[in-house]
C-alpha cells in the first residue's frame, strides 16, 4: 500500500495552508512542541546540565527537554531532570511560559528543588553542578530562554510576585543576550 499523498492548501473553513491528504481529506495540523523543564535550587545554588548533545553541545542549560505523550507538564519536568541529571525533583510552582515562534515551541519552566540529594551526569550531559547566581557560566549557556529562566527566578527568589514569566519585552528568542543568532532548534 503506498503512502497517501498530501497537497499544502488552506481549507475552506481555515486562514492558514495545511496538509491535506489528496485521497481523503483528512488535514494533518502541525503545532507548537512543548519544552518542559526547571530552575532546581538546593542549599540556594542553582542545578546546570552541561550539554552532551545537539544543538550546542557543550554548553550549559537547566533540565528541560520535550513533553512526551501521556505525561503532565510537571511530570516531564521531573523526568527531563532526572534524565539529565539524576536528580529528583519536588516541583514548586510555574516560573514561565517562554514562545520561541521561530522553532515553534512553547516552554514551561517551574521553580524546583531537590527531594532528595545527590546529582550525576545522565547520558544527555557531559557535567552536572551546582553554582551560585555569581557564578553562573553566562556566557557559555545554551539558549536565550535559559538566560531567562535564571534572571526569572533570581526575581522571583526576591520576591517577585508567585505569576510565570514571560518573554522579555521584543525578545523571541531568536538571539542570545549578546546578539548572536541561535542555531534552529532548541532543547
Amino acid at each position: 500500500m503506498s503512502e497517501p499523498a498530501f497537497t499544502l492548501r488552506t481549507p475552506d473553513d481555515d486562514s492558514l495552508p495545511r496538509k491535506i491528504c489528496d485521497a481523503c481529506g483528512f488535514v494533518a495540523y502541525e503545532n507548537p512542541k512543548i519544552v518542559v523543564g526547571s530552575v532546581v535550587r538546593d542549599a540556594g545554588k542553582i542545578l546546570l546540565c552541561r550539554r552532551a548533545i545537539e544543538p550546542r553541545r557543550g554548553f550549559w542549560t537547566i533540565p528541560a527537554g520535550y513533553m512526551e505523550l501521556n505525561e503532565t507538564p510537571e511530570e516531564g519536568a521531573t523526568r527531563e531532570a532526572r534524565e539529565e541529571a539524576n536528580a529528583a525533583l519536588s516541583i514548586e510552582r510555574l516560573l514561565a511560559v517562554y514562545a520561541v515562534p521561530r522553532i515553534s515551541q512553547v516552554q514551561l519552566i517551574y521553580r524546583a528543588s531537590l527531594s532528595q540529594p545527590g546529582i550525576a551526569a545522565g547520558p544527555e550531559s557531559l557535567d552536572v553542578g551546582f553554582f551560585d547566581f555569581a557564578d553562573i557560566p553566562w556566557d557559555e549557556l545554551a539558549f536565550p530562554s535559559v538566560h531567562w529562566a535564571l534572571r526569572h527566578d533570581a526575581e522571583a527568589e526576591a520576591g517577585a510576585p508567585p505569576v510565570p514569566f514571560g518573554n522579555p519585552a521584543g525578545s523571541t528568542g531568536d538571539r542570545m543576550p549578546d546578539g548572536r543568532l541561535l542555531p534552529t532548534d532548541e532543547f
